[in-house]
């Protein structure tokens, strides 16, 4: 049986979205498997790369809901990483 293939991309590629989206992504994945090997404080500066990648992102496409969790989710990892060097 012979299936035809008719999904088609809806996200154009090579452009400067696209990059921005799959580089945070790559940080975001290393930041998940420094925080699984426990590798702290350098996780969370891992994970603050991909975040504000992905609020760059969330800017160019004028997407709130993803403006919303990743502005939150920077804000609560700088806190996380001020605190840490504070004490």
């Amino acid at each position: 049986i012979k299936m035809k293939n008719n999904l088609k991309k809806l996200a154009p590629t090579n452009t400067l979205d696209w990059y921005i989206k799959w580089v945070a992504s790559l940080f975001l994945i290393a930041g998940v498997i420094l925080t699984s090997n426990n590798i702290y404080p350098i996780n969370l500066f891992f994970h603050a790369v991909g975040i504000f990648g992905w609020f760059i992102v969330s800017i160019l496409w004028n997407d709130r809901a993803l403006l919303v969790i990743n502005a939150v989710s920077l804000a609560l990892l700088i806190n996380g990483m001020v605190a840490h060097y504070v004490k």
